[in-house]
């Protein structure tokens, strides 16, 4: 089987990581699929931010777990040390579905490296509170950015989970 579909069949979403920090040259792989990601007119709308201080992700996850409803949950990023947070300028026409394009090659070259990832939603409401545009502003990036998504990162501390069935009506064909 080629090898891209088999990544794409075999991926799941993983939520239990060890501690240890990926390397570098993984972590830059994955981002440079992620610039590679298809968007409407080139616009190319979308920028990463690869987090990895502690005091940052736990803040982040603090929040995550308010904005989700579960501030009893241990860890919204699942342990994950790093978060590829992507976000998207408001001003580009497809900006949500760049952002999504460039999330699944994130997670897809994630898995093509042996690596567990996720997708963790509530980037949008982290990034829209006063704390999450002043942390915009810290790492110099100015306009009109939504968060689309934290892809988190790491290496799986579990099994890869076998995938649920599919729908037996997912696809129509019209000829």
């Amino acid at each position: 089987m080629n090898e891209t579909i088999k990544n794409i069949l075999e991926r799941r979403s993983i939520r239990k990581f060890k501690p240890e920090q990926i390397k570098d040259e993984d972590l830059e792989l994955i981002l440079e699929a992620g610039k590679y990601a298809a968007s409407g007119k080139n616009m190319q709308p979308t920028h990463m931010v690869v987090i990895q201080d502690k005091e940052i992700l736990k803040k982040l996850s603090d929040m995550n777990k308010e904005f989700l409803g579960k501030p009893e949950m241990e860890d919204a990023f699942f342990g994950a040390p790093t978060v590829i947070l992507v976000l998207a300028d408001r001003k580009s026409p497809n900006y949500l579905y760049d952002g999504s394009l460039v999330m699944g090659n994130l997670m897809l070259a994630a898995q093509s490296l042996g690596l567990g990832s996720c997708w963790i939603n509530r980037a949008k409401e982290e990034f829209n509170t006063e704390y999450g545009k002043s942390l915009l502003k810290q790492w110099g990036l100015e306009g009109d950015y939504e968060g689309i998504g934290h892809c988190i990162v790491g290496y799986m501390d579990c099994e890869n989970p076998k995938a649920a069935p599919r729908k037996a009506d997912f696809v129509t064909y019209v000829r």
